[in-house]
């Protein structure tokens, strides 16, 4: 029971509110200022006094950021590398993460370790021998050959974030199912695949926007004509400068895919943020 005195709990609530007032300002500023500029025109973009609010609206930064480069086909093959990422990442971190999680096996704690470990090795420090090995196996400038590299920075995660949700799946469960008649595969697939569906998706996100906003590999691996959307973006630093109006424009563009996902699985993610909170 709270020992603050009513005024004492509506100033804390006050304090508290504001602070979630101040995060959300700061985290949405960017965005805002992002479709601020986009739909404002070109002249104004590059106003050295800004206005906060838009003066005129505009759709023919829209129609430059398309001029400027193929905007579909970066689009595209963005699309490819992102959702083969997520099914190749989830099909083989459910397994992985089924496997660490509910079999005993020599070496477990070793593989547990070795998750945590790759997650620690900055990206940058792998560019050079990723460049190598993919030149060797011929997969130097093919969007399986990004899939691949993806998947090996993303899979750590996917297993680790899975596990921890099949964990909170009482085993028990299963059991229950295969003295029923169940195999251990229909155990699962009954049982536990529809409790760790949320799981899943919330981990099907993250993968995607992994995926989707990954700059630095997608320019070291790909050709200009093989160019991903983040490295489309790029071609509005021109010999001129930059068009920053048109830019925002493009980075509005790019941003619709992942607002789009959110907004069709944000029920399912919520829950799959809270899944485990409690065991039954």
């Amino acid at each position: 029971m709270s020992t603050l005195a009513p005024g004492a709990r509506r100033k804390s609530k006050a304090g508290w509110n504001l602070l979630g007032l101040l995060v959300f300002v700061t985290a949405g500023f960017p965005v805002y200022w992002m479709l601020n500029t986009a739909f404002k025109p070109a002249k104004d973009a590059i106003d050295p006094d800004p206005s906060l609010l838009p003066t005129g609206l505009t759709l023919g930064n829209f129609s430059r950021a398309l001029d400027i480069a193929d905007f579909w086909g970066p689009v595209g093959r963005s699309l490819i590398v992102s959702l083969s990422v997520v099914a190749i990442g989830v099909v083989v971190g459910t397994l992985a993460a089924l496997a660490i999680s509910r079999f005993a096996f020599r070496g477990r704690k070793i593989v547990i370790v070795g998750i945590l470990a790759v997650q620690m090795v900055p990206l940058v420090a792998m560019i050079i021998p990723v460049f190598l090995l993919l030149n060797d196996l011929d997969q130097y400038d093919k969007l399986s050959g990004l899939i691949v590299t993806y998947l090996t920075f993303i899979l750590p995660f996917t297993v680790w974030t899975l596990r921890g949700f099949i964990v909170n799946i009482p085993k028990e469960l299963e059991e229950a199912a295969m003295v029923d008649g169940c195999s251990p595969t229909g155990a699962f697939l009954r049982v536990v695949f529809p409790l760790l569906a949320p799981g899943m998706v919330a981990t099907s996100v993250y993968a995607f926007v992994q995926a989707w906003n990954e700059y630095l590999y997608a320019l070291m691996l790909l050709s200009q004509k093989n160019q991903t959307a983040t490295v489309w973006l790029g071609n509005f630093t021109t010999k001129h400068g930059t068009e920053y109006a048109p830019m925002m424009a493009g980075s509005t563009m790019m941003a619709v895919p992942i607002v789009v996902l959110f907004l069709l699985v944000q029920r399912k993610m919520a829950a799959g943020l809270t899944a485990g909170a409690v065991k039954g």
